[in-house]
C-alpha cells in the first residue's frame, strides 16, 4: 500500500517538474526570439554590405579611369618635356656656330678692299708694289666672300635658332598645360581614393560586425536548443511520473475489483451454505438421510 507522504512527494514532484518544463519552454521561446532579431540585424548588415560593395566596386572604377586619365596626360607632359630638351640641345649646338662678331668683320673686310682699290686708283706705284696691292686686294675679296657665306649661314642659324626658341617655348606651354591636367586628375583620384578607403574601413568594420552578429546568433540558437532538449527531457519525465501514477491507479482500481469480486463470491458461497443447510433440516425433519458430498 502506498503511503500518503509518498503521494505528496510524488505530487510536488510533479508540480515541480511541470514547473521547470514550462520554464524551459518560455526561456526557449524568449531565445528563439532573441536569435530571430539577432539574425534579422546580421541580414540586416549583409543587405547594407551589399550597397556598400557596390558602392565600392563604382568609386573603384571611378577612381581608375582618372588614375588612367592622370597616366595619359603625364605621358603627354613627358613627351613635350622631352622634345623641348632636344631642342635646347640642338640649339645648344647651332649657338657654336655663331660668331659675334661676324657681321663686323664683313663690314671691315669690304672697307679695306675699297680702301686699297682707292690707293691703287690713286696712288702711284711701282709694278711690284701694285703686284704686291693687287695680290693683297685678292685676298682680301677671298676672305670677304668667304666671311659673307658665313654670315649668311650665321643668319640662317639665327633664325633657325629663334624658330627652336619659339618651339621651345610652345613645347613647355603645352607641357604646363598637360601638367595642369596631371594635377587635375590627381587630386580627384585622391579625393575618390580617400572616399574608396573610408568605405573599405566601414565594410570592414560591416563584416566584422555581421560576422559578431552571427556568432551571436549562433550562440543563442545553441542555447535554445539546449533549453528545448531540457523540455523534452522534463516531458519525458512527466509523462513518465504520470504514467507511473496511473499505472498504480489502474492497479489499485484493479485490485480493489478484485477484492469486491471475491468479496462477492465469499457473500454468495456463505448463501449456498445456508440454502444447504436449509434443506438438509428439512430432510432431516421429514425422516430422510443427508449424504454429503
Amino acid at each position: 500500500m502506498i503511503k500518503e507522504s509518498d503521494t505528496k512527494k510524488e505530487i510536488e514532484q510533479l508540480k515541480d517538474a511541470e514547473k521547470k518544463y514550462q520554464s524551459f519552454i518560455q526561456r526557449r521561446n524568449e531565445l528563439n526570439d532573441m536569435a530571430k532579431v539577432i539574425r534579422e540585424e546580421r541580414d540586416m548588415i549583409h543587405n547594407s554590405r551589399k550597397n556598400l560593395k557596390e558602392k565600392i566596386d563604382i568609386i573603384k572604377k571611378e577612381r581608375d579611369e582618372l588614375v588612367e586619365k592622370m597616366r595619359y596626360h603625364k605621358k603627354l607632359r613627358n613627351k613635350f618635356q622631352e622634345e623641348a630638351k632636344k631642342l635646347i640641345e640642338a640649339k645648344r649646338m647651332k649657338k657654336g656656330e655663331v660668331f659675334k662678331n661676324l657681321p663686323l668683320r664683313v663690314e671691315e673686310l669690304k672697307a679695306d678692299i675699297q680702301m686699297l682699290e682707292y690707293r691703287q686708283e690713286t696712288v702711284p706705284m711701282s709694278p711690284e708694289e701694285e703686284n704686291d696691292l693687287i695680290e693683297k686686294i685678292r685676298e682680301k675679296r677671298k676672305e670677304h666672300k668667304k666671311t659673307s657665306k658665313l654670315l649668311e649661314k650665321q643668319q640662317a642659324v639665327e633664325v633657325d635658332i629663334s624658330d627652336k626658341d619659339n618651339a621651345i617655348d610652345e613645347l613647355f606651354k603645352k607641357a604646363d598645360e598637360e601638367h595642369k591636367q596631371v594635377q587635375k586628375f590627381y587630386n580627384e583620384n585622391q579625393k575618390k581614393h580617400d572616399k574608396y578607403i573610408k568605405m573599405v574601413n566601414e565594410l570592414s568594420v560591416s563584416i566584422s560586425e555581421a560576422n559578431k552578429k552571427h556568432d551571436q546568433y549562433l550562440q543563442i540558437r545553441d542555447e535554445a536548443q539546449k533549453n528545448h532538449e531540457k523540455a523534452v527531457e522534463m516531458r519525458s519525465r512527466i509523462i513518465g511520473i504520470k504514467s507511473e501514477r496511473r499505472k498504480r491507479w489502474q492497479d489499485a482500481k484493479q485490485a480493489i475489483k478484485d477484492q469486491n469480486i471475491k468479496a462477492r463470491k465469499a457473500v454468495m458461497d456463505k448463501e449456498k451454505l445456508k440454502e444447504i443447510a436449509d434443506k438438509s433440516v428439512d430432510v432431516l425433519k421429514k425422516g430422510g438421510k443427508i449424504i454429503l458430498k
